[in-house]
């Protein structure tokens, strides 16, 4: 089976001026044409498309793309099995630096102040600001990271004393259900957990329960955070995580 230029494109989400121009320099020439002279591309094709796409994804040029492609050593799988490394540590990079920036979101509404180290130890030993640029010409930015830098930006002083209002409600809340010594696992405190993650959802960005689950544990082994909680009652930062864990729990 082929298909025309206009359905490859639709297929692949580009437009039909890339498709002409990786015709035009070589990249990626289409097995076949039609009685009328129009480009007809076949399943081999199409695997090769899907190829180049990938390394333009991770930020390959397009002369180390065809460098790659037209390697006589190399065979598909190969390709298939150096795209899976990329994309892992991509991947991997990815998730290092959401987690940086839901530990600093937390930090900023809980009023603690992280070091220079910490603000920047995601960056390994690379220059901050060599790693913006490369991130942003081979990956773009993040929509989840985006959504939370525009909903900080917008926050006004008001804003912020409301969710220290809602935030201290909350704790006595909870303190208030540990005085009264139901357990981590109980009805009462794996609500308060839910409400727990809808205010950094509402207030942030969208806090999974994957991702409220690693906050529970940050809770107890950051001494910062820590000792938030702590001086709103001792054994709160534990009891939390438990209740976020049993909250997660009950909704998987």
């Amino acid at each position: 089976m082929s298909h025309s230029v206009g359905r490859v494109a639709e297929f692949a989400g580009i437009t039909v001026r890339t498709l002409h121009h990786y015709d035009g320099i070589g990249l990626l020439s289409p097995s076949g044409r039609s009685h009328a002279g129009h480009r007809r591309y076949d399943d081999g094709d199409l695997d090769r498309l899907q190829r180049i796409l990938f390394y333009r994804e991770l930020g390959f040029p397009l002369d180390d793309i065809a460098a790659l492609l037209d390697d006589p050593e190399a065979d598909p799988q190969e390709h298939l099995r150096r795209q899976h490394a990329l994309l892992s540590d991509r991947i991997a990079a990815l998730r290092k630096m959401a987690a940086a920036v839901e530990t600093a979101m937390e930090a900023k509404q809980m009023g603690i102040n992280l070091t220079p180290e910490e603000k920047f130890e995601v960056f390994g030993d690379k220059d901050p600001e060599e790693y913006a640029e490369e991130s942003e010409r081979r990956w773009g930015g993040t929509a989840s990271y985006a959504e939370s830098q525009r909903r900080v930006a917008r926050r006004t002083k008001d804003d912020w004393k409301r969710m220290q209002v809602e935030a201290a409600d909350w704790g006595e809340r909870y303190g208030a259900l540990m005085e009264a010594g139901e357990p981590a696992t109980g009805e009462r405190a794996m609500d308060l957990a839910e409400d727990h993650r809808q205010h950094i959802s509402t207030s942030f960005y969208d806090c999974t329960l994957a991702i409220h689950r690693g906050l529970g544990e940050m809770y107890v082994s950051d001494p910062r955070f820590h000792a938030h909680y702590e001086s709103m009652r001792p054994g709160l930062a534990e009891h939390l995580r438990d209740a976020i864990n049993a909250n997660a729990e009950r909704q998987e």
